[in-house]
């Protein structure tokens, strides 16, 4: 980037809030290297592309020459961030924290240069805490305060716990920021309110107040709800290219642009011809191929996205069934559900998903549709069974 106006068009692009922005352009003009901040508490093994959309833009900040600083919450997770919640939120063991902490950094590093990059860990300076720091922290903010922010104000009239040691997560990420000296600390709009606690706190503390900027939740693959694993519509960093490679072909043409705009690191200005091609009538299904490969491709490699796209047209386009899919064998007595055959193979969840499915007309044998929830199948059967697009597998009834 050579000028500050294109620096500023890409630190804004998908920007939701962007708190403090006079302080930040003084600093760029002035040439300084900011130092910016995402934290991250490692509730789970796993980071889906929901994640990346701020850690595309802890990139382009490492793209603009800054200093990245990526804070693995080790100390925070121990509390448990309320943030959303209605209830209070089962803090994790230190051995579960530990444990999901270790594949952090491999996923994270397939977005940020690792050369570039400065991890830390809250233990780090938290550990040192005594009671009369805590105690002393605690002091710099208002129960009042606290009450203002949407999901303990909610909490607090319909009379529900709020426990004392929540009110301590907003307090020590925000001193997290006193601790690292942040000029910028990027999060989800969901973490607003801890972000400008933590400006208010280096104020108390005598520093300079960080830029606040938090970027947009991104939509699951139903375009409804947000990305959760625990909703089924997420797409996993480490998924195997050809999932992955399905799962962006399963999402509507209209949240594509959506992709697009928060997980392609292509410029505007071609995502913008990009959909004036669209609108001109080319297929959007060959735009979403190119955001298929691209994103396969940083998380896997070229050769892996091409892959994938060839075994996604052979299976989709032509009908072919790939040569590895799995053989699966059910012993079974006489006859078996077709819904209880569909779960002992791993195809659904659950009989009950199974036979919903069914009645969706999701469900093909040998690619005939089946839509009788109380199919049968008999010993001896061998044949291709699929559940959706993605979903399937050889089944053996022995």
């Amino acid at each position: 980037m050579n000028n500050l106006q294109d620096a500023l068009a890409l630190i804004k692009r998908g920007v939701e809030d962007f708190i403090g922005e006079e302080a930040l352009i003084e600093k760029l003009k002035r040439g300084e290297r900011l130092r910016v901040k995402l934290g991250m508490d490692p509730t789970a093994p796993d980071l889906h592309f929901g994640h990346t959309v701020v850690l595309n833009k802890l990139r382009q900040f490492q793209m603009l020459g800054h200093e990245v600083l990526f804070l693995i919450g080790d100390f925070t997770a121990q509390i448990g961030d309320p943030s959303g919640k209605n209830a209070t939120r089962p803090p994790l063991s230190r051995e579960q924290i530990l444990e999901n902490a270790k594949t952090y950094k491999a996923q994270v590093f397939k977005i940020l240069d690792p050369e570039k990059t400065t991890v830390l860990f809250n233990s780090q300076w938290m550990n040192e805490m005594t009671a009369v720091d805590m105690i002393r922290l605690t002091s710099h903010y208002s129960v009042a305060r606290m009450l203002e922010r949407d999901d303990f104000n909610k909490r607090y009239k319909e009379g529900r716990s709020i426990a004392v040691h929540e009110f301590l997560y907003p307090l020590t990420q925000a001193y997290d920021s006193v601790a690292m000296q942040a000029d910028v600390e990027l999060g989800g709009t969901d973490q607003k309110f801890n972000l400008l606690v933590g400006r208010d706190i280096q104020r108390e503390y005598g520093q300079t107040p960080q830029t606040v900027i938090t970027m947009p939740i991104l939509e699951g693959l139903d375009g409804v709800q947000k990305m959760s694993k625990s909703l089924g519509n997420y797409i996993g960093i480490f998924e195997a290219p050809e999932e992955m490679f399905g799962k962006i072909m399963s999402i509507s043409d209209d949240l594509m642009w959506r992709y697009f705009e928060l997980l392609s690191f292509r410029p505007l200005e071609e995502i913008k011809a990009l959909r004036k091609k669209v609108a001109q009538g080319y297929n959007p299904r060959d735009v979403k191929f190119e955001l298929a490969h691209e994103l396969i491709a940083r998380f896997h490699s070229q050769s892996a996205a091409v892959a994938a796209q060839q075994a996604f047209i052979n299976r989709f386009q032509k009908n072919e069934i790939p040569e590895d899919i799995e053989t699966v064998e059910l012993a079974v007595a006489g006859t078996m559900a077709l819904a209880n055959v569909l779960k002992e193979a791993g195809l659904v969840k659950s009989t009950s998903e199974g036979l919903r499915m069914i009645e969706q007309g999701a469900v093909k044998i040998e690619g005939e549709k089946v839509t009788d929830k109380s199919q049968e199948l008999a010993v001896g059967f061998a044949g291709v069974i699929a559940v959706g697009k993605r979903r399937l597998a050889k089944v053996v009834l022995v």
